[in-house]
């Protein structure tokens, strides 16, 4: 079960990285936290005017109360009386709003009053203004009043104090209720909102994301090959200036490719008809040379002309190799180059390529090659082309003698031509494969054309292969071949 939970957890991941579930996410989260924020600011408002209602309305019958009752008080009223005067307080509230009790000069409390703060008690000792707090009590919320009472005249700053303050405990029970069902009704209408809000969301989110959907589409199709891909322009808005924009740009890129490619084309074109119109004067060159080398080799020619004549035809058979290479690559770059394959031999096709080029064995070549000889389907010209190429550039730029190792198996053959010279520079190493890249920049001219290495990668990728350039940890450079070995082959073994 392990598996499909990771697929799952993955899927959601992928999800949740999606744009339009992040839009109606941010949608619903704006219209949540609005939402939140109304119902805060309603309830706070809601309840400051429902505590403040309260309260003022507290004081106000309690006010008219002790002004009614205190005339009624004695000069030097005692315990009893102060008693009497609670019950008659608490009589007067109806159906037991408050609870009263009365102090005489900060004494105890008379009454049935309970739970009056200190802090209450000490502000409304020696004033003659009316002070209430409201506290949470074990039994629910509750409103506490200190009134002072006056024998004379009515409301506060007016007549003679008594040096008696009344206090009164009102419960909050039901103004606590009428929050509570200000707090539900707030949820009540919020859900159904937040609810309702996922439509103008997904409506949104599909407003906003149909032109990116239709611009990747665009992108993909333009990516693909189709660069006449174009976009309808709908509307004024930001999107739209993108979607100009993306058409502009699909536009300038059409034409820049079609420049491209008509420059690539005439280059091509120019490269390979030079190669051609060089190659037969080049071939009537080569022939005089040789009729040249052998008079200058033999004495008939004074020592001056002789060394001019070999140097001209050195000269010589370097350009026509350059030809070749050129009408080469030219037939690679026109698609043109196909191959001829047969079943060879792996060691024939390799010590072949020894024996045209004159290398010795061991002197300049060491072979190592499977017991076995595994036969090989391949293009046997292209394949020696491509070790004859990674052989001579080991023995020219490396160190003799050169291992040419090769190993066979079910799936490929890998062919690897190692020397024993300085390696190739780090800088040099990711260009070796390229046109007329060469190790030393500062040497221009050389014995190679620059472009063996670039055209043995091509008869090697013309077989499905690849090939690699690597430096040895002990030194020297290494050439990896790998052929893959088609479907067709059996493996001898």
């Amino acid at each position: 079960m392990r598996a499909p939970r990771v697929r799952a957890a993955r899927r959601r991941h992928v999800f949740l990285r999606g744009l339009r579930p992040r839009l109606v996410i941010a949608f619903l989260l704006v219209a949540a936290l609005s939402a939140l924020i109304t119902a805060a600011l309603t309830f706070r408002q809601a309840r400051a005017s429902i505590l403040d209602r309260t309260q003022d309305s507290a004081v106000r019958s309690l006010r008219l109360q002790v002004d009614s009752l205190a005339p009624n008080l004695p000069p030097g009223p005692t315990d009893t009386d102060l008693r009497t005067f609670a019950r008659q307080l608490d009589r007067a509230a109806g159906s037991g709003t408050w609870h009263t009790a009365v102090s005489r000069d900060g004494g105890p409390l008379i009454g049935t009053a309970k739970g009056i703060s200190g802090a209450l008690s000490e502000v409304t000792k020696d004033g003659d203004t009316t002070f209430y707090e409201r506290v949470e009590h074990a039994g629910g919320p509750r409103l506490l009043i200190g009134m002072p009472v006056n024998y004379t005249g009515s409301g506060e700053g007016t007549g003679k104090p008594s040096g008696l303050v009344v206090y009164a405990v009102l419960s909050l029970d039901a103004e606590r209720a009428d929050i509570s069902a200000l707090i539900t009704a707030a949820w009540a209408g919020a859900v159904p909102a937040l609810v309702l809000a996922v439509f103008p969301a997904l409506f949104a989110a599909r407003r906003v994301l149909r032109p990116v959907g239709h611009l990747r589409t665009a992108a993909e199709k333009i990516t693909a090959g189709s660069l006449d891909t174009r976009l309808d322009v709908v509307g004024k808005d930001e999107l739209a200036a993108l979607t100009s924009t993306f058409n502009t740009m699909a536009a300038t890129l059409q034409r820049d490719d079609a420049e491209l490619r008509r420059l690539e084309a005439n280059a091509r074109r120019f490269a390979a008809d030079v190669s051609h119109e060089l190659r037969t004067p080049l071939a009537a060159m080569a022939a005089v040379t040789d009729v040249l080398d052998e008079d200058a080799r033999s004495g008939t020619l004074p020592p001056d002309t002789a060394d001019a004549v070999l140097l001209i035809s050195d000269e010589t058979r370097k350009l026509a190799g350059m030809v070749e290479d050129l009408m080469e690559i030219s037939r690679f770059d026109a698609g043109a180059a196909v191959l001829h394959l047969d079943d060879v031999s792996l060691r024939t096709v390799i010590h072949k390529t020894l024996q045209l080029r004159g290398w010795r064995e061991p002197d300049q070549v060491i072979t190592e090659l499977p017991e076995d000889d595994p036969r090989i389907r391949v293009d046997a010209r292209r394949i020696d082309v491509v070790l004859a190429n990674l052989i001579g550039n080991a023995l020219r730029h490396g160190a003799a003698p050169v291992t040419v190792r090769a190993t066979a198996t079910r799936e490929a053959v890998v062919i690897q031509v190692a020397d024993r010279g300085p390696g190739i520079p780090d800088d040099v190493l990711p260009h070796v494969f390229e046109r007329f890249s060469k190790a030393d920049a500062a040497r221009a001219r050389s014995e190679g054309s620059g472009l063996g290495l670039a055209i043995a990668r091509e008869n090697v990728r013309l077989h499905q292969g690849t090939l690699t350039a690597a430096n040895l940890p002990g030194g020297g450079a290494a050439f990896t071949v790998t052929l893959p070995l088609g479907p067709a082959q059996e493996d001898p073994s």
